[in-house]
């Protein structure tokens, strides 16, 4: 297995766990936060996806799925176009209203295409390419790589304990 086999892999099990976290909801269960301070499913979902197509279209060079495919003004939400949920307070998860399922997964399919075209060209010596100077040490493509399919891992676990939890209820 290559760089460009292990990230496919990798991105192809966060879409399927996007899809099984979000399939089948209600618009009141994606909006549902366990308490004032808990994130939602749509939040949790719209958030990773919105990390994975900021960051990949960066270091990709390319536009992001978010304004170049106008999910901007299919969402409808009220946050400037290059808002990622980073930082959001309970009011702004709120804010964070998804009617149809097929809205996050159908984003979250647009950004996976758009990764995976990025990644299935990668190789082992391009992960070494540093591509963020603002941090100490600063960032090569492999450690941000890395770091988006983190994010996604864990945002997408947590909105399947959420979905548990809800069909559990």
């Amino acid at each position: 297995m290559n760089v460009a086999e292990l990230l496919v892999d990798g991105f192809g099990r966060v879409q399927g766990t996007v899809h099984a976290a979000v399939e089948g909801l209600t618009a009141e269960q994606l909006r549902t936060r366990l308490d004032g301070e808990a994130n939602s499913i749509a939040w949790l979902v719209w958030h990773l996806t919105r990390v994975q197509d900021d960051h990949v279209a960066d270091v990709a060079g390319t536009e992001q799925v978010w304004t170049g495919q106008d999910w901007l003004s299919r969402f409808g939400l009220p946050f400037p176009a290059g808002d990622t949920g980073y930082g959001h307070r309970p009011a702004d998860v709120e804010a964070v209203r998804v009617g149809d399922p097929g809205l996050l997964t159908g984003y979250y399919d647009a950004v996976h295409e758009q990764t995976l075209r990025y990644v299935s060209g990668l190789a082992d010596d391009d992960l070494d390419r540093i591509v963020d100077e603002a941090w100490d040490p600063p960032v090569s493509l492999g450690v941000r790589l890395i770091s988006v399919l983190d994010d996604d891992i864990q945002h997408a676990g947590q909105a399947m304990y959420v979905r548990g939890l809800l069909e559990r209820r």
